[in-house]
């Protein structure tokens, strides 16, 4: 008996495709490497970078926080905000990218909100001034996130001339021309200055400080 296999035929931009790998670094406030350089982002952009893939992905609010905290996702995504919590949250962004307002909702309810533009989207809660979740929106759809020693590899990259990009929240955003022959592009290494990073307590939806609100959920 003969058994017929499916083949599956990678798309064009895949074939021939490289690899790009190496080590972004993260300084501190005391000139060392930072601990957590695992929430960095790095990505390719240029003519050649095919688009991501819209997806449908899950920021939950748990134990008054965003879990997970970070979110990379193509442009067109949409996030569910489901609430875990045994109390309300309101949960909003004040982001020119994609400003939203989903409202007061309680434990075992959900929001969603659709993100067409690429950019930094910052997420608070209205009711808890320490929530903050962070929404990065791309286009492009060579993008990782390092791991906690800050090796990162992006796979399926059709040669040509590209930018390539390192992002952290508590550092400037890095670019870097880079060309990557059919051989690829390995040993790249990348440093994100986070030593002038000072958190700076967000407003509420309204604009205000919640140390003057008297209301309460």
């Amino acid at each position: 008996m003969w058994l017929a296999l499916a083949v599956v035929t990678p798309p064009l931009w895949a074939q021939g495709a490289a690899v790009v790998s190496g080590r972004i670094t993260l300084l501190d406030n005391t000139d060392h490497a930072g601990a957590n350089v695992g929430q960095a982002v790095v990505w390719l952009t240029g003519e050649h970078a095919p688009a991501g893939i819209p997806d449908t992905l899950e920021m939950a609010t748990e134990a008054k926080q965003f879990v997970p905290r970070l979110l990379v996702v193509p442009k067109g995504s949409t996030i569910t905000f489901p609430n875990h919590d045994p109390f309300n949250h309101n949960v909003f962004s004040l982001s020119p990218e994609r400003p939203f307002d989903l409202g007061l909702y309680g434990r075992g309810e959900a929001r969603t909100a659709h993100f067409d533009r690429s950019g930094i989207v910052r997420v608070y809660c209205n009711v808890h001034a320490t929530m903050r979740g962070l929404v990065l929106v791309q286009e492009t759809g060579l993008i990782a996130q390092p791991g906690a020693d800050g090796s990162f590899r992006l796979e399926l990259v059709p040669p040509g001339d590209y930018l390539l990009h390192a992002w952290h929240e508590r550092a400037p955003e890095v670019t870097r021309q880079l060309r990557v022959p059919a051989s690829g592009a390995q040993g790249l290494a990348l440093t994100l200055d986070a030593r002038r990073y000072h958190l700076v307590q967000h407003k509420d939806k309204e604009g205000r400080s919640y140390a003057d609100r008297s209301r309460r959920y």
